[in-house]
């Protein structure tokens, strides 16, 4: 005799659900056939909406939660093939509420009692778990929203501070961008050496000059001297026209002699390389030839912020600024006139020619002038133009004493190019 014919069915059931009875997920027991033969109270509490589902078929209380007829069909398909199933999210809405439940279920078999075999499931609430979830992914949203605006406004500043610094001098942008010069009334006195350039007779040269032609002779002559000026550490104060003033010793100098040199090397660099530029103007079109006046003084100026409220600009005032403008005009094209102050720095340096004295215009007394010929240890190119625009170098030589110096530099510039095939920008140093 079978042992379970001693014992009454429907007791064994209720006992192997005993467990199931106090538990805190909705449990249910149901035969192999799916039709429901137990369910705990939370099975109710859970789903108020279903009422007593005892003898219901459990896939047609799936469809009565809502799930999906092709939920449905998975979830018979893997209980039959695996013998366990697991639903990870069901939504069901219940008075307008929106809860999530898991669902998870597999059989049950006991060689001693048949009917005891069938499928034993329960659904645990992840409504809290849910929305945890959802509050979290939402908060990642706005996190990586924030991040992608941060990103977005960082990189609109870097744009906009690269526009920024086409219009100040490196040196006045580093200070300014560390927080080393951010006040208006931050002016000090300062022995600087300033230096004074123009275009002779610019006026008559661009008269009737068509717009094209002028941008492109005007371009390239400021932004080849203002390269030259930032290469020897000048501060580029300003551009009027086809001037240029630069000065040294602010915000950064190397004592009022190297400062002086280092202005003097520069203008003697600018000649040469306005020498070097006029057959690339010539072929552009451009008749009259590019001379330039260039003045130099030494003089202890006001240095720092001037202006108004709406708009500040940091530069020079004193005497020497209009000094060093006086120079200049008062010079011979290709001609570096020099003052007193910066002569008695430079002296020692150079090689210079006694020029006339001259009484400036709003000064009193006569000012002693020189001629700047040339720095001492310093390589002229005199008798080697090369003009070079991107990889195209064009080479000029007047005698052939200057072979051998115009070899070296062309030695340097394809070093230069190869230097920067072996480091593109993107990785240079």
């Amino acid at each position: 005799m079978n042992l379970e014919s001693f014992f009454s069915q429907p007791n064994i059931i209720d006992l192997s659900f005993f467990n199931f009875r106090n538990a805190i997920t909705a449990a249910f027991f149901a035969n192999t056939d799916l039709k429901v033969l137990r369910t705990n109270e939370n099975f109710l509490s859970f789903f108020p909406i279903l009422g007593n589902v005892e003898n219901l078929h459990f896939l047609d209380i799936l469809g009565q939660l809502g799930v999906t007829p092709e939920e449905i069909e998975n979830f018979e398909t893997k209980l039959k093939q695996d013998r366990h199933v697991l639903i990870p999210e069901i939504f069901v809405t219940q008075n307008g509420e929106k809860r999530v439940f898991s669902l998870l279920a597999t059989y049950t078999e006991d060689p001693n009692f048949s009917y005891l075999n069938g499928i034993q499931g329960q659904f645990v609430d992840r409504t809290k778990e849910y929305e945890l979830s959802v509050e979290r992914d939402r908060l990642i949203d706005e996190r990586i929203k924030d991040q992608e605006k941060i990103v977005e406004k960082s990189t609109r500043l870097e744009e906009l501070a690269t526009r920024l610094a086409k219009y100040l001098s490196p040196q006045i942008y580093q200070s300014i961008f560390s927080n080393e010069n951010n006040g208006a009334n931050n002016l000090t006195r300062k022995n600087l050496t300033i230096f004074f350039s123009d275009i002779v007779g610019f006026t008559e040269i661009s008269d009737g000059m068509e717009p094209e032609k002028l941008a492109f002779v005007i371009n390239t002559y400021l932004s080849e001297m203002s390269k030259i000026a930032l290469e020897y550490g000048g501060t580029i104060d300003k551009f009027i026209g086809d001037a240029i003033l630069v000065f040294f010793g602010d915000p950064e100098s190397d004592g009022e002699a190297e400062d002086a040199l280092k202005c003097a090397n520069m203008a003697l660099r600018m000649r040469e390389r306005v020498a070097e530029l006029q057959d690339l103007w010539v072929e552009k079109g451009i008749s009259k030839p590019i001379q330039v006046r260039m003045g130099i003084n030494t003089g202890y100026c006001t240095v720092g912020n001037f202006g108004s409220e709406q708009r500040l600009e940091y530069t020079i005032l004193g005497s020497p600024v209009n000094l060093t403008a006086r120079l200049q005009s008062a010079t011979k094209p290709d001609t570096i006139l020099i003052s007193e102050t910066s002569y008695t720095l430079l002296k020692n340096h150079g090689e210079f020619e006694k020029a006339s004295s001259i009484t400036p215009k709003g000064f009193s007394r006569p000012v002693d002038t020189y001629k700047l010929i040339n720095v001492k240890g310093r390589r002229s190119t005199n008798g080697v133009l090369m003009t070079r625009t991107g990889e195209f170098v064009k080479v000029s030589i007047l005698n052939g004493e200057n072979i051998t110096g115009a070899i070296q530099e062309l030695k340097r510039i394809q070093e230069e190019f190869q230097h920067q095939n072996d480091f593109p920008d993107s990785q240079a140093p």
